[in-house]
């Protein structure tokens, strides 16, 4: 198996990358939006906002 990063053979201990520099590589690609599958509906972000504001805004349900 090659590491998707950099092409290098897999280590054990970082399966599926060959090292935890190239995880931590990967891992900020996923934090900065990098692998984010872009999207030409405007819709999407207003039903995103709506939800997260219907969320925030829902009562609390008792425990």
């Amino acid at each position: 198996m090659k590491c998707p990063v950099c092409g290098g053979e897999t280590v054990t201990k970082h399966r599926p990358f060959c090292s935890g520099r190239c995880a931590d590589v990967d891992l900020a690609k996923w934090l900065n939006g990098s692998y984010a599958v872009p999207s030409h509906d405007p819709d999407d972000i207003e039903a995103a906002l709506d939800a997260a504001e219907a969320a925030q805004n829902a009562p609390e349900k008792p425990h």
